[in-house]
């Protein structure tokens, strides 16, 4: 019954247009990105028993806090888990799992809210939803990067900023939904979860459905200008033996861990350090406009590597990122508010680019070949930067308010260690070289793309195209508008 997931059924005719297969990655990607939005539950957890206020027995924020960084670890250990073995079976399998763990997750955490047991949300939404953003997070990069050779940033761009704008649609999903959910005896949170799990689920599995695969021989059609020359494929195992990869690995680690840990505070930040200027609303309006940044900086910046290359792409994010985070302490004290909002709106777009960026230079690195496996091991520095970056800007404001700071200055030292941080990546950087040649596939020709015309001429099916980009489209349209509308507080 389930044979339409081999990896045989997906390989593409001639002539089809690799245009129709970038929908099926965003499909897969803006929905596990809701997990960027999962803050917006906090309150209603909280608030399960006593419903307006915590009760004796309701879970605190510091339990339900764990729900994400254990979402979060199980990314990095799937993904470099499984990495292999999606290469061996395809995406469509891959993405199949991923959906299934995804939707699945939602609805085993909302029986976790049922009988409140807090295990069952952290296995639901932390470990199952976990798997399911890993599979789902490297499937479809490694397919585009095969679709497109020849602009390998942009392909990655285009997969990965749906994770970045995955929040943008599960936010206000997620306060939609838990409005018509709400009652006086229920926060709605747990209809939200068994709904969103459902609609996710069906989502995603328009992606497995659409997905296909290059045949073997397959070039891109038309005339590519120059030649694209990338070393010999390396299997993972070969790969992590290379010192250019714990380089980039690390390289992933420090960019992630800074910027990490300051989106996950953004929206006290603003309003201790404008404490008469920045009200609630305004503070979501200033999350929503930096999930905007970080989505359109994947696709940008990626883009952009295409043309300057991997390595200056990086010296970029890393020497203005250092810049831009020791500046921001001094925006507080000018009491500006749109140059901390533009500061901070540049740091998130690097941010995002430095996740669609990485797939790229792996394959520069390492070849196509097992470029999603290779990338699966590679997350496992997202992994650690998830639980880093938070708790190091949680402890050193906590340790900064308990010495008197006031609040309005507690995240001046973080700064400037996130910006140090940056430094140490941007020194990492420059360390990377051309990965040696490894194990028995150093004898082989270097892959690279070439210009020539494919051998049956590129199909162009109008309705079908519309249909399938219009299935991502729209719906992240509307969630860009909503996050355009909310940040307008800010500048009222």
């Amino acid at each position: 019954m389930l044979s339409f997931l081999d990896r045989s059924r997906i390989i593409a005719p001639p002539g089809f247009n690799r245009w129709l297969v970038p929908p099926a990655a965003l499909a897969i990607h803006l929905a596990i990105g809701e997990a960027y939005a999962f803050s917006v539950f906090n309150l209603p957890l909280e608030h399960l028993i006593g419903i307006t206020a915590p009760a004796h027995d309701d879970w605190t924020r510091t339990e339900i806090g764990w729900v994400f960084s254990i979402a979060i670890v199980f990314l990095g250990l799937s993904a470099a888990c499984f990495g292999s073995w999606l290469e061996r079976v395809g995406p469509r399998k891959a993405m199949f799992a991923s959906a299934a763990c995804f939707g699945g997750g939602f609805l085993v955490s909302a029986v976790g809210v049922y009988l409140h047991q807090l295990w069952l949300l952290y296995l639901g939404y932390g470990v199952l939803g976990g798997i399911g953003l890993g599979l789902g997070y490297i499937s479809p990069v490694s397919t585009l990067i095969k679709w497109f050779p020849d602009r390998p940033g942009m392909a990655t761009g285009m997969a990965i900023m749906g994770f970045g704008g995955g929040a943008m649609l599960g936010s206000p999903l997620s306060h939609l939904l838990m409005g018509q959910f709400r009652t006086s005896s229920s926060t709605g949170v747990l209809e939200t979860f068994a709904v969103m799990g459902a609609l996710y689920f069906g989502f995603m599995m328009f992606g497995v459905l659409t997905v296909r695969l290059p045949a073997p021989s397959w070039k891109p059609s038309g005339s590519v200008k120059r030649t694209i020359a990338i070393g010999p494929s390396a299997t993972p195992n070969e790969a992590i033996r290379t010192r250019a990869f714990w380089l980039l690995w690390c390289v992933l680690l420090l960019n992630v861990t800074a910027g990490i840990g300051v989106l996950g505070q953004a929206s006290p930040m603003i309003q201790e350090m404008f404490p008469d200027r920045v009200t609630v609303s305004a503070a979501t309006g200033f999350v929503g406009l930096l999930s905007l940044f970080n989505m359109a900086g994947r696709f940008i910046w990626s883009s952009t590597s295409d043309a300057i290359g991997r390595k200056p792409t990086y010296v970029v994010f890393f020497a203005l990122g250092a810049v831009l985070y020791a500046a921001t302490p001094e925006t507080g004290k000018m009491g500006s508010v749109v140059l901390f909002v533009v500061c901070y709106a540049v740091i998130m777009s690097m941010y995002g680019g430095g996740f669609a960026t990485i797939p790229a230079y792996l394959r520069d690195q390492f070849g196509t070949a097992q470029v999603g496996a290779i990338h699966g091991r590679l997350l496992t520095a997202w992994s650690i930067a998830g639980i880093a970056g938070p708790v190091l800007v949680n402890y050193i404001r906590k340790a900064q308010l308990d010495s008197g700071v006031p609040k309005a200055d507690a995240y001046t030292v973080t700064m400037y260690l996130m910006a140090g941080l940056l430094v140490v990546g941007f020194v990492c950087n420059l360390l990377v070289r051309r990965a040696e040649r490894v194990g028995a596939v150093a004898s082989a020709a270097p892959e690279a793309v070439v210009s020539r015309e494919s051998d049956a001429p590129t199909a162009f099916d109008g309705p079908t195209l519309a249909f399938r980009w219009a299935w991502v489209g729209v719906p992240l349209a509307w969630g860009v508008s909503q996050t355009v509308l909310s940040s307008l507080a800010l500048f009222r």
